[in-house]
């Protein structure tokens, strides 16, 4: 099959499953045998969370790994399973448009077909203005028309990060509805309040909205199926995946340092056969 004709087919594979009976569940992984885990078990999408890739990579989250790292990596995922793969993004890598957009071409150029894209500016630790996140957003819709690969555009709002700038719960309510109903106007296919909880907000959204809404995985939320029932459609783990992994890896690590623990080692039913199977699918 056409690389370009199946990447586009995993594009529209991927907005059917924000517009499912059941939320899309994704666990955000930073590798390729992570990637081909999830697939392996079943899931229909993969997606990256650029916390988990810096750390894994020995980088602070916030854009300081580099971005020809990141297009290493990225490519590396998409090429070796075959459900879409949708990458978190940060804001870009760049304020300038014209850097943006060719990052932007870069990054499709990868074989992702969605990306998260946040309304944070990394240089100067503010959020854009509705219109700047807007007009960034139009780009890449511009761009991805131009690669003729309709890109699943996950419009990140980071307002519940600036309480200094909205101050009051009714002030963030009504700055994520804003900058919802304007994100989706240029073509953001589903919008992310991060770090909103109360189920009785990510209702009001859900419902104003009219759009599939990105919840993340924090303390505090609603469970898995009050998130379907209130109508979520994408549910994320975002670096919470990684943390569960290195959680593991540290109990165990303390284990053996005090002389315990080999039977975690010896009773693993993950053999060596196991990862060969994932790696040579």
């Amino acid at each position: 099959m056409n690389n370009k004709f199946n990447q586009k087919e995993k594009a529209l594979q991927l907005y059917q499953l924000h517009h499912a009976d059941n939320p899309l569940i994704l666990p955000n992984i930073w590798d390729v045998l992570g990637a081909k885990l999830l697939e392996n078990i079943g899931y229909p999408a993969i997606a990256t969370a650029s916390a988990s890739i810096a750390y894994t990579n020995g980088h602070l989250d916030g854009e300081k790994i580099p971005f020809s790292d990141l297009l290493s990596i990225l490519s590396r995922i998409s090429n070796n399973v075959n459900i879409p793969v949708t990458a978190d993004i940060e804001s870009g890598y760049s304020i300038d448009d014209t850097r943006f957009q060719e990052n932007i071409k870069l990054l499709i150029k990868t074989g992702i077909v969605g990306i998260n894209i946040e309304d944070t500016n990394h240089k100067t630790k503010t959020i854009f203005s509705i219109e700047r996140q807007c007009d960034r957003i139009k780009l890449i819709r511009a761009i991805s028309d131009e690669l003729d690969i309709p890109i699943f555009i996950n419009a990140r709002a980071d307002v519940l990060l600036y309480d200094k700038d909205f101050p009051t719960a009714e002030s963030r309510h009504k700055e994520l509805l804003k900058r919802g109903l304007a994100y989706k106007e240029v073509g953001a296919n589903c919008f992310f309040p991060i770090a909103l909880r109360q189920k009785e907000d990510i209702q009001r959204l859900v419902t104003q909205l009219k759009m599939p809404i990105n919840i993340l995985t924090l303390p505090g939320i609603p469970d898995l199926k009050v998130l379907k029932e209130i109508g979520v459609a994408r549910v994320s783990l975002g670096p919470s995946f990684l943390k569960i992994a290195i959680k593991a890896m540290k109990s165990l690590a303390i284990e053996l340092k005090n002389s315990e623990g080999l039977s975690s080692i010896t009773e693993n039913e993950i053999s060596s056969d196991y990862l060969k199977s994932l790696v040579s699918n």
